[in-house]
């Protein structure tokens, strides 16, 4: 059966328009739905079980007379067939829309570099660094990964990408280089596909293809010289004061050198029955506050040093310029003034504490890692670790001391 076709493009223009929107039919439900601000719709009116429809067409004279027409036949064509147009219509309304979003993803993504997503990564990770570890691996990026894999979209970087990154460090001798730089790759990438910005990890499981890096050795003096290591340091006459000071309170403790640097009196509680220093989880290289029990000897340099620094800013400072923290070589160079260049770090002296206490069999392990501020690798003891031991910690440290001072006239050795 034809459609009984009413409508002519003439009388569409002339159609004009009323306080009240009404109907133009052309026939098997198709009509204009003239609208009082002039504005003319083309609609199809249909019944799909048992329910009425209506289906937009789109606007005159966008949808000329004879297009209309034409989509009304695929409409009905569709019902013939058994599908309702107005859902197809949603169907391929949502096709278009799903295309759409998945190029402007596709776009999202290329524009997601791999810096982009490091610099994000960095941020984050800035909370549980120290200040300079954070800039190390900042500039270890910048230097060793941006220049080859920095303007790449993530989402694109393969593990042969990596692999050839690192392969140019590897080139350059730098071994330990190479193995950091693996390892901030492997938990950047990690943070990428929780951020959903990439599929899957391209550094993951490379640490079987490249050199294992030879573990950097502290040079510490045999416990055997430390009694002549402290008796040249207490002879010595040509070094500051307080850089002997600062030397003698360093080995009593066993703290890092940043730790002893950037000491502050307000981290300082020495007018008690228990004198304490806590240095705050910012300042520390696992960014844990650290309880230091303080021994009498450690207390008496520290009531000495206040003649010299006062009681407040650095404990420590320079000398020429008390605002300013001391030099981080100021104790590696008193050290090679007493002929111990390349023998020993100061660093070393953590290492000698260690040895001594671990090899006196008095102190549970346990205790002197915590002591060191040693990161406990395993989870069992690291959950034991919670509790603070300080009281054990605090007879330790003052056996320590009592150590030192036997170390320094020879005795008891």
């Amino acid at each position: 059966m034809k459609p009984t076709n009413k409508l002519t493009e003439l009388s569409i223009k002339q159609a004009k328009a009323n306080e009240k929107q009404y109907k133009l039919t052309d026939g098997e439900g198709m009509y204009l739905r003239v609208c009082p601000n002039g504005s003319k719709y083309w609609q199809l009116q249909y019944w799909f079980h048992g329910k009425q429809k209506i289906l937009s067409f789109g606007v005159w004279p966008d949808i000329s007379l004879k297009d209309a027409r034409e989509k009304r036949y695929e409409a009905k064509k569709k019902l013939k067939d058994g599908t309702n147009p107005i859902e197809e219509k949603r169907k391929e309304r949502q096709d278009n829309l799903d295309q759409v979003n998945k190029f402007r993803l596709e776009e999202i993504k290329r524009s997601i570099t791999f810096k982009i997503v490091s610099i994000e990564w960095h941020k984050r990770q800035t909370l549980l660094w120290t200040e300079k570890h954070a800039n190390d691996v900042l500039n270890s990026l910048k230097h060793h990964v941006y220049p080859d894999l920095g303007e790449k979209p993530i989402s694109t970087i393969t593990k042969q990408d990596v692999i050839a990154n690192l392969r140019k460090i590897e080139a350059e001798g730098m071994h330990e280089t190479c193995y950091r730089v693996r390892q901030r790759l492997e938990a950047i990438f990690d943070y990428a596909g929780i951020a959903e910005h990439c599929i899957g990890n391209p550094s993951k499981g490379l640490q079987r293809i490249f050199t294992k890096p030879q573990p950097k050795s502290q040079n510490s003096l045999p416990i055997s010289e430390l009694p002549e290591f402290l008796n040249k340091m207490d002879a010595d006459t040509g070094s500051s004061p307080t850089t002997l000071l600062a030397m003698k309170f360093l080995i009593l403790t066993f703290v890092r050198t940043s730790e002893l640097r950037f000491a502050d009196w307000k981290e300082f509680d020495i007018d008690c029955s228990e004198p304490l220093w806590v240095i705050p989880a910012e300042r520390m290289k696992m960014r844990k506050t650290h309880h230091v029990p303080l021994s009498r000897q450690a207390v008496s340099i520290l009531e000495e040093m206040q003649q010299y620094s006062g009681t407040e800013g650095y404990v420590f400072p320079q000398v020429y310029n008390q605002k300013k923290a001391m030099s981080e070589n100021t104790l590696l160079y008193f050290s090679n003034r007493l002929g111990y260049a390349g023998r020993n770090t100061i660093h070393g002296f953590r290492s000698v504490a260690s040895t001594v206490l671990n090899e006196s069999r008095k102190w549970h392990p346990d205790v002197i890692e915590l002591q060191l501020a040693h990161q406990e690798s395993n989870k069992v003891r690291k959950a034991y670790n919670r509790a603070e031991h300080l009281e054990e910690r605090r007879k330790m440290m003052e056996w320590w001391s009592n150590y030192i001072d036997s170390a320094s006239t020879n005795k008891n050795m």
